[in-house]
């Protein structure tokens, strides 16, 4: 029921995505479209969470009258727990539900025949809503984990249209068509179809984002892949953490591979991006006290640097510019090293960091552009240092081409590990070219097969010819520490040999056998009297 429903609920929503689509480009409507849902979301579970408390009495959250004596109270004690258990409060009349009938006014179920005059003006109530979620947390844990949590949804925008009244009718019959859907939250056969819904609106938007998909959004095949490589062995993790988190989605990934995960650290530095990273994580059921993302420059800023972590993945954006301020020499993230990340490409920056942050019983995996592996100077001391001084490197693995939104670049995934288990040889993994992905539309994809390949390979540290080798250290010092994966991996097919003085006698057979063909049409155009073509 749960892949049914699942399937039923992403086209509910990307229909409702398409209401808003003709207003404003993909990377704009994403931030409304998602944040209601996540208004919704929020407002059924303080609804179901409330209507737990009241059965003793009797009585429906809903149903309460807040201006009364009794009103108070119950909503006074609600809000008390609401506040320890879920992290934040909505009032009855705040729900989703009574918001989006009152903004409907007269116009029927029917969406498609919403008539903008009949609508009620609810703007104003919502913006002040989106807000007052904000207020209930100020003072308690929750607060930094709601703080300017709708910042993005101004209600007030020309994008959504050019007058109040255009504004209002656009987002009741956004409202409405959301009201109308059950998210099931209360049903536990159901409780992860949301967040997998939720999940895929983000995958499409990034599809149709271009290149800013590349700051949001890891494509699933590449997260499965990290994600099961960072889990090898494990049933439960203590802590998993990505320096450069986009939406969260490949934290989340990590987590569906164990058992258990206690705690997600994140950190991103664009305020949107981050935004909806917390509303991820939140929406697929992690409490508020399991997660911490925080929003800064993660290599001039780090916000966890008194923290190790047993897995730690990233996709942080390729070849990208930092400052290599030589200050950086002394910070303990890099000062071992003796030579900074140039600062034009800040890729082994961002392996630095995440290293001096893995646990002694961690692994992480990285997406790294193919020119980290063999471009010279500092990255090629880095190189050297991680290999020779301190063998933390398990595996490189080849990616075929544009699979990445925005890029088409060849990619690589290194695996890291503190104390390996196989110290006197790195895997090398070329799941790049023959039949190893598929080409779908515009990019090429690495099915189920070819990611199960992938994984099985690593976890066995299989050799397979022109797929897999393992290379020792030795070998890899020999080669000056470039891990271009070509120099291990032999993909090389030896070329059919071709005998020239077989083909000349066939070209020669072919000749007189074209020059008799020719000679007969020649004989039969003069006995009927037609000019011959030749």
């Amino acid at each position: 029921m749960s892949k049914v429903y699942k399937k039923i609920l992403e086209a509910q929503l990307w229909n409702i995505a398409n209401t808003l689509r003709g207003k404003m480009n993909a990377d704009e409507f994403r931030d409304y479209i998602l944040g209601f849902i996540f208004y919704k979301y929020l407002s059924e579970k303080m609804n179901i969470f409330a209507d737990e408390i009241l059965k003793q009495d009797n009585i429906k959250f809903r149903d309460i009258t807040p201006r009364t004596e009794d009103g108070k109270e119950f909503i006074e004690a609600i809000k008390e727990e609401a506040l320890e258990k879920l992290g934040y409060f909505l009032k009855p009349e705040e729900l989703f539900t009574e918001v989006a009938k009152r903004g409907k006014g007269d116009n029927d179920d029917d969406v498609d025949k919403f008539d903008e005059s009949k609508t009620n003006f609810i703007l104003e109530d919502l913006q002040k809503i989106l807000i007052n979620i904000q207020l209930s947390t100020m003072g308690t844990e929750s607060e930094e984990d709601y703080e300017n949590l709708f910042e993005d949804m101004d209600l007030n925008s020309s994008k959504l249209g050019k007058t109040p009244e255009s504004r209002n009718a656009i987002i009741a019959k956004v409202l409405t068509h959301l009201d109308k859907i059950d998210f099931k939250l209360s049903d536990i056969n159901e409780v992860d179809v949301l967040g997998d819904a939720y999940e895929y609106l983000i995958g499409e938007f990034a599809s149709g984002a271009g290149k800013k998909a590349g700051e949001f959004y890891t494509p699933q095949q590449v997260s499965t892949i990290l994600a099961k490589l960072v889990t090898t062995g494990k049933q439960k993790l203590k802590s998993v953490y990505d320096p450069t988190c986009g939406s969260g989605s490949l934290l989340l990934r990590v987590a569906r591979e164990v058992e258990d995960v206690s705690n997600f650290y994140g950190q991103e530095m664009n305020r949107t991006t981050y935004n909806l990273a917390r509303m991820n994580m939140i929406l697929h059921g992690v409490h508020y006290r399991q997660f911490d993302i925080k929003q800064d420059d993660t290599l001039e800023h780090p916000q966890h640097i008194d923290k190790q972590f047993e897995a730690i993945v990233a996709n942080p954006p390729f070849s990208a510019q930092w400052s290599a301020n030589p200050l950086f020499t002394s910070d303990d993230r890099f000062s071992q090293y003796g030579r900074l990340a140039p600062s034009s490409k800040a890729d082994f920056a961002f392996v630095q960091h995440m290293i001096y942050h893995l646990a002694d019983n961690g692994t992480m995996a990285i997406v790294l552009p193919l020119g980290a592996l063999f471009r010279g100077g500092a990255e090629q001391h880095i190189r050297r240092y991680l290999i020779e001084n301190k063998n933390f490197l398990d595996a490189v693995i080849g990616l075929p081409a544009n699979i990445f939104y925005g890029t088409s670049i060849p990619t690589c995934i290194l695996v890291f590990k503190r104390c390996r288990e196989n110290p006197d040889d790195i895997l090398f993994i070329d799941a790049s070219g023959g039949d190893h992905y598929e080409k779908v539309k515009t990019q090429n994809v690495l099915r189920t097969k070819d990611i199960d390949l992938i994984i099985d390979t690593y976890r066995n540290r299989i050799e397979t010819p022109k797929y897999s080798k393992k290379a020792t250290l030795v070998e890899i010092a020999k080669k000056d520490y470039n891990l271009n994966i070509p120099r291990y991996v032999d993909t090389f097919e030896v070329e059919e040999i071709i005998d020239i003085n077989a083909i000349a006698n066939e070209l020669k057979a072919l000749d007189k056998e074209i020059k008799s063909t020719d000679e007969t049409i020649t004989k039969f155009c003069i006995e009927l009297n037609i000019s011959t073509p030749f």
